[in-house]
C-alpha cells in the first residue's frame, strides 16, 4: 500500500502540470499591467459577441475565472453586490471563463445565477494577454480604456473614485 501511494504521489505533478502551467507563469509578465486594456473580443453564453473597445467611457470590471476553482465559485456573493452596488451607475462587468466548453460555464452560470456577462476564453489568448497567473483576477478598467488595478483586492474605492469624476 505504501509503495502504491508513493508512486501516485509521484506521478500526480507530471498528470496534474499541463492543467496548472496554464495559471502559473505562462502569463506575460509584461502583459496588460497598468496602461493601456488590450481590446479583445470574446463569445458570451448566447453565441452574441462582446467587444472591449465597444465600452470606452464606461468603467469595466473584467473577473477571469473557471468553474473548478473554489475561490471563483467563493467569490460569487461579494461579485453580485459589486454587480448590484455599481451596474445602475454604469459599470460593465463580465465573468471570463478561461478553457472550458460553454454547455459547462452555462449550467455554472445558471447554478449560480450569475447576473453579470460571461464570456469564454476558450483559447485562453485574452487571458494571456491581461497578465492571468490565477484565478481569480479581477482587472478593473477605466472609461479611458485603461487598466488602473490588476489583481484587485478591492475594486469599491477605486470604482466610487471612477463614478464620482
Amino acid at each position: 500500500m505504501y509503495r502504491i501511494s508513493v508512486v501516485i504521489l509521484a506521478i500526480f505533478p507530471i498528470i496534474a502540470a499541463p492543467e496548472l502551467f496554464v495559471f502559473l507563469g505562462t502569463g506575460d509578465a509584461k502583459a496588460a499591467p497598468e496602461g493601456k486594456a488590450p481590446d479583445f473580443v470574446l463569445k458570451d453564453l448566447q453565441g452574441g459577441k462582446f467587444k472591449l473597445s465597444n465600452y470606452k467611457g464606461k468603467p469595466v470590471l473584467l473577473i477571469f475565472g473557471t468553474t473548478w476553482c473554489p475561490y471563483c465559485r467563493d467569490d460569487i456573493p461579494r461579485l453580485k453586490d459589486i454587480y448590484n452596488g455599481y451596474v445602475k451607475k454604469g459599470l460593465i462587468m463580465a465573468n471570463i471563463d478561461i478553457q472550458e466548453s460553454r454547455d459547462r460555464v452555462s449550467r455554472f452560470a445558471d447554478k449560480y445565477k450569475l447576473p453579470y456577462l460571461v464570456l469564454l476564453d476558450e483559447t485562453a489568448d485574452v487571458a494571456k494577454s491581461y497578465g492571468v497567473q490565477g484565478v481569480p483576477t479581477m482587472v478593473l478598467i477605466d472609461q479611458k480604456g485603461m487598466v488602473v488595478c490588476r489583481r484587485c483586492p478591492s475594486v469599491e474605492p477605486l470604482l466610487d473614485k471612477m463614478l464620482r469624476e
